[in-house]
């Protein structure tokens, strides 16, 4: 987004555009789409790679409680991305407001429907060739299916989608630090999905991001071994129900289109926001309790959508934390 600055020529006055400081995050003044990359959670796929390179990740919980994600790239070099499942339909709200190349590997029945229905620019890796989409050998499948920012670039071109971006950033970013001066300490973050997966984050005062936890156990970048970690955390919490859809899998459905309670946490500190979201394309507006829609700081972003019930804790109040940062 550009400022506008007022000049006075000849006793008019005019409008010029003046350019904000560049972000670390993002290219403000590209204007490729980004793409999103759907991402196995289940635990057989641990450790995930590529993770580290997008600036925003969705996680929604999934069948059996186990969550997916979705990560977010934008004029990234990414050699080996995965490992990479299928699509789940309320997914798609999100590429669509982030104005993404949605990709994944295989598709549920729904999402199948809405892709086509909502005309979402798509890639099946199923459909692709084994050089673009390829099984790795130290996992084994369905857990083991990986590509490339390349090869997704590549098959973009070559099914002709748009290339240029149709909307600005979802998240309000800004280069001045976001300090929260009224929130209440959130050294410790914690995020029951199920019973199957509880995520976790911990406050690194020396990075001034929080290190990643899912089941207990500190997430690494598959390829490099490097920590996971965030600068912004957005908590949404949505009632999520099973859907009588007569398979028997236990699949999921969302319902967000609408004003979502949550939390944004970033340098240790948290606020209680809403998250608006007027239709399935309609991007979502975090606002803070008086009605602000939140600056966020430039770094990347997990955004948590939790079943409504969650029992969220470590937010609101200091608690010793619990793990070594630096251990597992």
């Amino acid at each position: 987004k550009k400022g506008q600055v007022e000049q006075v020529n000849n006793g008019e006055v005019q409008q010029e555009e003046k350019e904000q400081p560049k972000l670390k995050i993002v290219n403000q003044n590209s204007k490729s789409r980004p793409y999103a990359v759907m991402i196995n959670n289940n635990h057989a796929a641990w450790p995930q790679c590529g993770i580290g390179d997008a600036y925003i990740v969705y996680e929604i919980v999934a069948e059996g409680g186990i969550t997916r994600m979705m990560a977010l790239y934008k004029d990234q070099d990414t050699a080996k991305i995965g490992s990479i499942r299928s699509a789940r339909h309320y997914f798609l709200d999100y590429a669509l407001e982030n104005d993404a190349i949605y990709v994944h590997y295989g598709w549920s029945p729904q999402a199948q429907s809405d892709i086509s229905s909502l005309g979402v620019d798509n890639i099946n890796g199923i459909y692709e060739s084994e050089s673009a989409f390829w099984r790795v050998d130290d996992k084994y499948a369905p857990h083991n299916a990986v590509t490339s920012t390349k090869d997704i670039l590549e098959i973009a071109d070559r099914k002709g989608y748009r290339v240029d971006k149709e909307k600005d950033n979802v998240l309000n970013y800004v280069v001045a630090e976001v300090n929260l001066e009224d929130g209440k300490i959130a050294d410790d973050v914690v995020i029951p999905y199920s019973d199957y997966n509880e995520v976790e984050y911990i406050y690194d005062e020396d990075l001034k991001e929080y290190v990643r936890y899912s089941r207990g156990e500190k997430q690494v970048d598959w390829n490099s071994g490097e920590t996971i970690t965030t600068k912004n955390i957005i908590i949404e919490k949505a009632e999520n129900w099973t859907l009588n859809d007569g398979s028997g899998k236990g699949r999921q459905t969302l319902d967000n289109v609408t004003t979502l309670e949550g939390y944004y946490i970033t340098n240790g500190k948290v606020i209680e926001i809403t998250c608006e979201k007027e239709s399935r394309s309609g991007q979502t507006v975090y606002k803070d309790l008086e009605g602000n829609e939140i600056n966020v700081n430039d770094g990347k972003t997990f955004i948590q959508i939790c079943p409504i019930n969650a029992d969220i804790t470590c937010l609101l109040y200091t608690s010793p934390s619990p793990r070594d940062i630096s251990g597992s």
